[in-house]
């Protein structure tokens, strides 16, 4: 049983709790959201037991608790490390979304980006290099890191999850290592057109 989805922690103002059918009957986020939790938490002590139990391994962590990871930095003003973290939290989480077969999975990325983003992308978007940097960084630990997570989390997030899968949950294997490196070089060329837009460089 999936229990304790990220549905319930990603929406913004509503708990939908799904039983999911299927192959996503095995998916088990309840680890993560309750870790996101302790991320998030009130107490300074708490948020900083549960940042150094993610960063003792954040290869093995799903793409939210890196979100909220991202967002436990920004409480403690470490904004180039937040916004490394939120980068590389997208990317994964994207690579995630274009390795699941339901599409409308995707949808958990913007919800991911507006719970997280703004007051990362406020402080990155003061300096172009800061983009650079911080994105560079994301990117490139994504790149020589493991992904040692269960990727279908994203599926509880699509139609799949309330009407049962209809094919396979996810892409073949094979087809995982190319995906990666062409999400990896859409998101930099993406960024770039996004910084050419904005500072016309």
């Amino acid at each position: 049983m999936a229990a304790g989805r990220l549905a319930g922690m990603t929406a913004l103002g509503r708990k939908i709790v799904v039983e999911p059918q299927g192959e996503l009957r095995t998916v088990d986020t309840s680890g993560a959201v309750a870790l996101m939790g302790r991320l998030l938490h009130a107490d300074p002590a708490i948020r900083a037991a549960a940042r150094a139990e993610v960063l003792a391994a954040p290869e093995r962590m799903m793409p939210p608790v890196l979100f909220a990871l991202s967002a436990n930095l920004v409480a403690e003003g470490e904004m180039a490390d937040a916004a490394a973290w939120f980068y590389a939290a997208q990317v994964r989480a994207r690579f995630d979304a274009v390795r699941c077969t339901d599409t409308t999975a995707a949808s958990a990325l913007a919800v991911l980006r507006d719970r997280f983003g703004e007051p990362v992308n406020r402080w990155a978007f003061a300096d172009p290099a800061r983009v650079r940097r911080a994105a560079v960084r994301g990117v490139a630990w994504d790149r020589s890191a493991p992904h040692d997570y269960d990727h279908r989390w994203i599926a509880l997030h699509g139609m799949g999850a309330f009407t049962g899968p209809s094919a396979e949950v996810s892409i073949p294997c094979e087809e995982w290592e190319p995906a990666a490196a062409r999400v990896r070089a859409e998101y930099l060329t993406g960024l770039r057109e996004v910084l050419a837009e904005h500072f016309g460089r």
